[in-house]
């Protein structure tokens, strides 16, 4: 397994823009398309730890298809079960090395763990 991975999209600028940082810093990282390759609830649940952040850090909010009456006040499992079942909900790109990971937005911020 690669040291670094990331939970890439290619269609977003962010995301292709934490990929080149990483290139330009030497990182070769394992890219995982989260689109094609949906994380698990377990996945989540793990990758929520290592950012130390709630569920509601994980969702686009203003993407379209968020469950009509979730909110980032909502319980963390109901807000995993829309990520599960919408994995385009997810924010992106997710960086993750070791026991950290950080959300490339900006893509700066991942630079704190490499």
């Amino acid at each position: 397994m690669a040291e670094v991975t990331i939970w890439h999209n290619p269609r977003c600028g962010k995301s292709r823009a934490t990929l080149a940082l990483l290139t330009e810093r030497g990182i070769v990282p394992e890219v995982r398309l989260y689109l094609e390759a949906p994380p698990t609830r377990a996945e989540l649940e793990e990758v929520l730890r290592k950012l130390g952040q709630p569920a509601a850090a994980l969702v686009r909010w203003k993407e379209a298809g968020v469950p009509e009456g979730l909110t980032p006040e909502a319980p963390e499992a109901a807000i995993l079960d829309a990520l599960v079942a919408h994995p385009r909900l997810i924010e992106r790109p997710v960086v993750i090395r070791a026991d950290k990971a950080r959300i490339g937005r900006p893509p700066e911020a991942v630079a704190e763990i490499l």
